[in-house]
């Protein structure tokens, strides 16, 4: 066992930990560990094992943001003996002469895999003295991403080979989990839950909470002005045989790819086919922010439509608007509005606030909603509850003028982690990576079916200290069905990674018994 003192911190590694970190120092690991129950310091471990096995080796360490990059970089110098090894952090904004003397000389360098797959593509360097790749976010190395350029170039090049995938979550898809494996190189799985019995006396109490709210009967003629539009597109696309089983996103999506292939070869029935796709994938968009999101989001999206109808940004939309029931559900919208009604999850959520700082007034709660229009209504509403100092936390893609900059995104955290701000309303770009210090309360403004998000919300909170998590519900809508679809896939998910550990194992134990034959 590799015994490390550490500065500042003294941080010692838990059991699990030791136990993982034995597994990950023989062979290619696969680690799959809810956030929050310190996945990087087995990284350091691990880095610290191999750097005395091999002096003159290197350790890569890769994360697919900056933020996620610096905040590794932050740890490992934190937390690694003073003077151990020669830590860089890669970018691409250093001219890549620089990054090539970077490189020849950093003993542990942290970047992102666009950075690394650019510069191994065009020969800067190259990775035959990498002794350690530790890939975070590993649920990402799937098809031609970055990351699966950099191992690739990695198993090729390196003389002493280790690789360590990390991942809160590998997904429910079988084939996706054995792609994961098969990239990195995996021969062992170390997966660990909350209830995992080396895991559990680590952790607190985490206070489940569904809470679910009536979808408004003032909703619900707008809501069969939309279904009669989106199945009359659904039976046409049924009637000129493009379409077949379900009618949802997904599948809407993946049509209109196919389509769109076929278009290229000038075929008549795919052009009409992906007008009739595009229009039925805008009133699906359309269903979903009615049953889920803001009644004043839905306003909004509809208005654009009428605008991009006038500026003929597609036959699609000039069709969509065209027709009574759109104008129908326009003016119906308007008169809601004009009334004043909102979907009661906009309600639910500040009281549900409200209450969670009469309970506890140094709360830091973070409210996750699907589209930013959805947060910035959240934030309105909550931002004068007595204690609520609120702040809401986007990606850097400019829609609506509401995208931050990584620089404004470290600021926000840093605002949280201080106590200046104590809720955070924060799109899909809080879930992944960000060091974002555990919160009392983590709510969701609506379920999602993704395993992986999901996982990635609650572990903010229920680390040191109890935590609650609360799942808002608009019943008799997708909400409920998108509800059960995560928790079913969660559990098919470890189900899975069961499945291909033992997968690797029996290929291990076929090819050792093939040495003898």
């Amino acid at each position: 066992m590799v015994e490390i003192e550490f500065k500042e911190t003294k941080t010692k590694p838990r059991d699990y930990q030791k136990r993982i970190f034995e597994t990950a120092r023989e062979k290619n690991t696969l680690v799959v560990l809810p956030t929050g129950l310190g996945k990087t310091l087995i990284s350091i471990m691990l880095a610290v094992e191999r750097k005395k096995k091999y002096p003159l080796g290197k350790v890569l360490m890769l994360a697919p943001t900056r933020p996620l990059v610096q905040q590794h970089f932050d740890t490992f110098k934190k937390n690694l003996p003073e003077l151990f090894a020669e830590s860089k952090l890669f970018t691409g904004n250093v001219h890549a002469k620089k990054r090539k003397e970077i490189f020849q000389t950093a003993e542990i360098i942290f970047s992102t895999p666009q950075c690394i797959a650019n510069d191994l593509k065009s020969e800067i360097y190259d990775l035959k003295e990498v002794c350690l790749l530790v890939i975070d976010e590993a649920h990402r190395c799937l098809k031609n991403y970055d990351y699966t350029k950099v191992v690739d170039f990695y198993k090729k090049q390196a003389e002493n080979q280790r690789i360590l995938g990390l991942t809160a979550s590998p997904g429910h898809d079988a084939g996706k989990v054995n792609e994961i494996c098969k990239h990195l190189n995996i021969e062992e799985i170390e997966v660990r839950t909350r209830e995992s019995e080396d895991v559990k006396d680590y952790l607190q109490e985490m206070n489940f909470n569904k809470v679910e709210v009536p979808f408004p009967n003032e909703f619900i003629e707008v809501k069969i002005l939309l279904k009669r539009i989106f199945d009359e597109k659904v039976e046409q696309l049924r009637k000129r045989n493009l379409l077949f089983g379900p009618a949802n996103k997904i599948t809407l999506l993946k049509l209109q790819g196919n389509l769109a292939i076929r278009m290229h070869a000038r075929d008549f029935a795919a052009m009409q086919g992906i007008s009739l796709t595009a229009q039925a994938i805008k009133v699906s968009h359309a269903l979903e922010l009615l049953e889920t999101q803001t009644l004043s989001g839905l306003y909004g999206y509809m208005n654009s439509l009428v605008k991009q109808a006038k500026e003929k940004k597609s036959r699609a939309v000039q069709t969509l608007v065209n027709s009574g029931e759109f104008n129908a559900v326009l003016i119906s919208l308007k008169i809601l509005i004009e009334k004043g009604f909102e979907h009661p999850k906009i309600e639910e959520t500040a009281v549900l606030l409200e209450k969670q700082f009469e309970e506890n007034k140094n709360s830091k709660v973070i409210i996750f909603a699907q589209f930013r229009e959805t947060a910035t209504r959240i934030f309105s509403r909550v931002s004068g509850i007595d204690g609520v100092r609120a702040s809401t936390f986007f990606g850097q893609a400019k829609k609506g003028n509401t995208g931050i900059s990584q620089k404004e995104q470290k600021v926000i955290i840093d605002k949280l982690n201080s106590g200046e701000i104590n809720t955070l309303i924060a799109t899909s770009i809080g879930e992944e990576g960000l060091d974002i210090s555990e919160v009392n309360s983590v709510m969701f403004y609506e379920p999602i079916p993704s395993a992986i998000r999901k996982i990635q919300r609650m572990g903010r909170t229920a680390r040191l200290n109890p935590g609650k998590i609360t799942i808002l519900i608009t019943k008799d809508t997708r909400d409920v069905a998108h509800h059960y679809a995560s928790s079913a896939r969660e559990k098919k998910m470890y189900k899975i990674i069961e499945n291909v550990r033992d997968g690797i194992k029996n290929n291990k134990k076929e090819k050792t018994l093939g040495d003898f034959i």
